[in-house]
């Protein structure tokens, strides 16, 4: 079997540059890069090709009226209610990493450890879309359960690089799906489907703080056990 040497190149590059963008230019992307980007990731392997993702992207006055509404419901402290769980909790290695990524999101931008009021106040521009100028909506169809997020789920990482490949940023906003019932009324999203979760997309600001640092990664022998006999 042989391989193509520069695709693995490409690929590689395209995974160690894609980040999540936490800062975002109010330029618009042009409908043709959209498209492209959606045309690619349609090649998404799924269960039995089922193809489960419906996707609502937004754009313009689209998402401006979708940050006001979602930003101002959210600042209201409704109970959030997602359709699928979040984690009951971050045991062990799980914790480490996401209090790393954490502390490194709030040190770039100088909220002081323990500032509990400022990181509320970093965490509710999730809400804002961190500035982005279009957010693609995930949704799966409730009847094809688990299966069908884990197929979403390879749609949105494909989805990313797909947006790297262009130079687009992107960053995967679970913090959207909290809200799935304002979002489902809002754009008229059939009960019959759940929300998966958000991308906020656009050209990133290479200005902004929150942009300047990356996470790690574990080793492969830290996730990875062999069985050969």
């Amino acid at each position: 079997m042989t391989h193509d040497a520069d695709d693995y190149a490409s690929l590689s590059r395209l995974l160690n540059d894609r980040w999540s963008c936490r800062g975002f230019l109010p330029e618009q992307l042009p409908r043709d890069t959209i498209q492209r980007i959606l045309a690619l990731t349609q090649r998404t392997a799924s269960w039995c090709n089922t193809q489960p993702w419906e996707v609502i992207v937004t754009a313009g006055a689209g998402t401006e009226r979708f940050r006001r509404a979602l930003f101002d419901h959210v600042m209201s402290r409704p109970q959030a209610h997602s359709d699928f769980p979040f984690p009951r909790e971050y045991p062990g290695v799980y914790r480490e990493r996401r209090r790393e990524c954490g502390f490194q999101l709030y040190d770039s931008v100088g909220v002081q450890r323990g500032d509990r009021e400022a990181s509320a106040r970093q965490g509710a521009e999730n809400f804002r879309f961190f500035g982005a100028p279009h957010v693609a909506i995930i949704t799966t169809p409730g009847a094809l359960g688990v299966y069908g997020a884990v197929d979403c789920g390879a749609y949105v990482g494909n989805f990313m690089l797909a947006a790297r490949s262009l130079g687009v940023a992107t960053i995967a906003q679970a913090a959207l799906a909290e809200y799935s019932g304002f979002i489902r009324e809002h754009f008229g999203i059939g009960q019959d489907r759940q929300v998966v979760c958000g991308i906020s997309f656009g050209f990133a600001d290479p200005g902004h703080p929150a942009n300047g640092f990356r996470t790690s990664r574990a080793a492969v022998d830290d996730v990875v056990r062999w069985v050969e006999e």
